[in-house]
């Protein structure tokens, strides 16, 4: 890969922005020592290239999945398609196949472009309209090449020792290399003509905190799950920061005048009014049906992690009945994996039937537990205020509101969506405070600014 410096360059700074664009914290003095490494390492070998760069700009293992594909979109094997020729289907198998056998991932990387030029392009033009991994991994179709493989390496002297399942294993892991090839050289080529920063902007995964509650996958949620502890020891710091500031209190107008009597009635030592910090009361409703439940479960979590940050935690799950769920977050004994199904299977949520309804919840909560909310308590309700065309039950919400000290709604979804169909989002929030929350990055930044000192 021959580039002017210039381009380099140019490609370093809007690598860097990419990533940046996708939550990745990059400082100036990160950049430089990149460049360095850039001037350092070459261009030559293009996976040395990859490591030396991620060294310098990665804080965590977690931003690789962000990291490699953006990589490769700046950094790319070659510019343009292979030379056109005559795509033969079985012959590309058979040596895909080959590689392999042999774990050759630099040729596997040629082969997937050899099949993105073959099979991966779509349009009437000359030079295709498009590319598709999918389309390219649906005539190719390498996973059936498992068996042919297994064979291949079975026969080869000094190969006997590895068991039939250590060995399909180790092919299904080369496959998968190879099915990532394929996905990052189509993103390449649509990135060439559409533009570097639009495809990354758009065809590359966000880091997990990023991601939206609604739309998270099981393996994004699981991701989640194993930052939460990280994130609550920063949550943490941040908020024993803030009371401390708070305990210095505001100045006492009384004692500062009178202490200003010994300098004229100027006032030079400010007297202020000494506060005693006190942990807030916590209690969240939390709605756990549907695809709302990632979003509860995740906060119920973040909180629990977060215990030490409160005198008084209470922790309710509501679809259409509500029930109190503290004692299984309990500290050091909520097991996050299985929070979610051990919360809908042990504490009574529902009624004669099993979608959510907001008004009989709520109503339920203000009669039931009233007594859990009083002038020291902050309320936090999670969920998207979806009642099914239920009555949203104003009054009970009214009655809570009147309670508390404070009460925030959190909505997983985008604030247009909120009055839509059967959200009555818009009714809440006349009288609570209501804030979009979409993903964890926004729920910290919420949790860090709304929670009382």
């Amino acid at each position: 890969m021959t580039t002017e410096p210039s381009d380099v360059a140019s490609r370093l700074t809007g690598f860097v922005a990419a990533l940046r664009a996708h939550g990745v914290r990059i400082g100036t003095g990160e950049t430089v020592d990149a460049a360095r490494a850039v001037e350092a390492l070459g261009l030559a070998d293009r996976e040395l290239l990859r490591e030396g760069l991620a060294a310098t700009l990665l804080h965590t293992t977690g931003q690789r999945q962000v990291f490699d594909p953006v990589f490769d979109l700046y950094f790319p094997r070659g510019v343009g398609a292979p030379e056109a020729g005559t795509a033969d289907r079985d012959e590309l198998r058979d040596r895909i196949a080959a590689a392999l056998s042999a774990g050759d991932t630099a040729l596997l990387g040629r082969l997937a472009a050899e099949a993105v030029d073959g099979f991966g392009g779509y349009g009437s033009s000359p030079a295709s309209d498009g590319w598709s991994s999918y389309q390219t991994l649906d005539r190719i179709r390498p996973q059936t090449l498992l068996a042919r493989v297994r064979d291949s390496v079975r026969a080869r002297p000094g190969e006997a020792g590895f068991t039939d399942r250590l060995l399909e294993d180790e092919i299904r892991r080369r496959i998968e290399v190879f099915r990532g090839q394929v996905a990052a050289e189509a993103r390449r080529r649509v990135a060439e003509r559409r533009g570097r920063e639009e495809i990354a902007r758009r065809a590359v995964a966000p880091t997990a905190d990023r991601v939206d509650f609604l739309y998270a996958g099981r393996d994004r949620l699981a991701e989640l799950r194993r930052t939460v502890q990280p994130l609550a020891r920063k949550l943490a710091t941040r908020l024993a920061a803030r009371r401390r500031r708070a305990a210095r209190g505001s100045i006492d107008l009384r004692r500062t005048l009178r202490g200003s009597l010994s300098t004229g009635g100027v006032p030079m030592r400010p007297v202020l009014r000494r506060r005693r910090p006190v942990r807030p009361e916590l209690v969240l409703l939390c709605d756990v049906s549907g695809s709302v439940s990632g979003f509860s479960d995740f906060t119920m979590l973040l909180v629990q992690a977060l215990h030490d940050q409160f005198s008084k935690l209470r922790v309710f799950a509501f679809v259409n009945r509500i029930d109190e769920v503290t004692g299984l977050l309990v500290h050091g004994a909520a097991d996050s994996e299985g929070l979610g199904a051990r919360i809908r299977s042990e504490a009574r949520l529902t009624g004669w039937h099993g979608s959510s309804d907001y008004g009989v919840a709520l109503g339920e909560f203000a009669e039931r537990y009233g007594d859990a909310v009083g002038p020291r308590t902050t309320v936090f309700v999670l969920g998207d205020a979806r009642t099914n065309m239920s009555d949203p039950n104003l009054a009970a919400v009214r009655q809570i509101a009147e309670r508390a000290r404070r009460i925030y709604w959190l909505n997983p979804e985008p604030r247009p969506q909120w009055g839509t169909g059967d959200s009555a989002a818009p009714d809440y929030a006349d009288l609570v405070e209501m804030h979009e929350c979409r993903n964890a990055q926004q729920l910290s930044t919420l949790i860090a600014r709304l929670l009382p000192v």
